[in-house]
């Protein structure tokens, strides 16, 4: 696993020193395995830092820190700082334990997932890492209802199985996220049926995988920037300009979501708006990172500089947890739906 220098922060395109515990402990705690990766997202938790309570900036930015060294590295450690979100706001701080999480509700499956008596039964889509964790929150669909409840389950339990030979992907290869099957798995409830959709840090957790994306971006650019010290020309110039120019808005609408979160305006249904804005706005500015720093630098550090072609592979997949224009659709709809103008 690659390493890349300097906080990322959201007051400034520059890296700076940062002042942030948890900011310096992703930029000071390098990791070079996925033991490495699950093991900072422990140290990074038990800071216990949360969306909502006056450092979700912090937060994000953190996130940001080790994506842009690692995209792989990020993709182990959002989802464990998402569970134990979770688990706060659930108020079931003393269930998260020393092990590391999942997050695990992605929908469908051959056999979708039920609970029944206190257990899971069927196959739950998109695990990452259920080989590798400790534990999970599940979505799942509760017995002669039509509602849905998280779990949280051991995925040490005899009746979890990992279904392999389902990741064939070029990108976040270290980051296995196919199906598992539960067989009258244990499952303890967190939160009431339908909570889980309806919190408020539903749409903030959706946020931090936003600044998981920035982060990454930012890893391309840098390379895209140091590129223009050895050699510049009016295009590559351009390039590097347009880069700024995206990247610029990406932070500035994280900045501005980090804040609304903190001061309570984040939440229902403004908090669903928010965070269909601030991923569109990220997504789109990624892509277009991905473009320009592509066409500037052409394919030779895609052939020559396995960090940077692992970044670039890294980011492409990422970014499809963005559903592009059913996103958009999506947030079409809420505005239309509204009774003011949004603008």
């Amino acid at each position: 696993m690659s390493s890349s220098p300097g906080a990322v922060t959201f007051t400034s395109f520059s890296p700076r020193r940062s002042h942030s515990p948890l900011v310096d402990s992703a930029l000071t705690d390098p990791a070079e395995t996925l033991l490495d990766a699950l093991n900072l997202a422990r140290r990074l938790g038990a800071h216990s830092v949360f969306p909502g309570e006056g450092r979700t900036a912090e937060l994000w930015e953190a996130q940001a820190t080790v994506a842009a060294r690692d995209l792989g590295v990020a993709r182990a450690v959002e989802p464990h700082l998402d569970a134990l979100a979770i688990l706060h706001q659930a108020d079931a701080d003393d269930h998260a334990g020393t092990g590391t999480w999942g997050v695990f509700a992605s929908e469908g499956g051959g056999t979708p997932l039920m609970e029944r008596n206190g257990c899971l039964d069927g196959t739950k889509p998109w695990c990452s890492l259920a080989d590798r964790l400790d534990h999970a929150l599940v979505s799942a669909s509760v017995a002669d209802s039509e509602e849905r409840q998280l779990y949280s389950v051991s995925l040490r339990d005899e009746g979890v199985t990992v279904l392999s030979g389902h990741w064939h992907a070029r990108g976040l290869i270290e980051i296995p996220s196919g199906p598992v099957r539960f067989s009258a798995v244990a499952a303890t409830e967190v939160g009431d049926r339908g909570w889980y959709l309806n919190r408020p840090g539903f749409s903030w957790g959706g946020i931090g995988v936003a600044a998981c994306w920035y982060g990454g971006a930012v890893g391309l650019a840098r390379t895209l920037f140091a590129a223009t010290h050895a050699s510049a020309g009016p295009f590559m110039l351009a390039h590097l300009g347009a880069v700024d120019a995206r990247l610029s808005d990406a932070r500035r609408a994280l900045a501005e979501a980090a804040a609304l979160v903190d001061e309570g305006y984040a939440t229902g249904n403004d908090g669903r708006l928010l965070a269909l804005r601030v991923r569109d706005t990220v997504a789109d500015a990624c892509d277009e990172v991905l473009r320009r720093v592509g066409r500037a630098l052409g394919p030779s550090p895609l052939a020559d500089d396995a960090a940077h072609a692992k970044r670039v592979a890294d980011l492409t997949l990422y970014l499809r947890q963005h559903h592009a224009e059913k996103d958009e659709a999506a947030l079409g709809s809420q505005l239309q739906q509204g009774v003011t103008q949004p603008w």
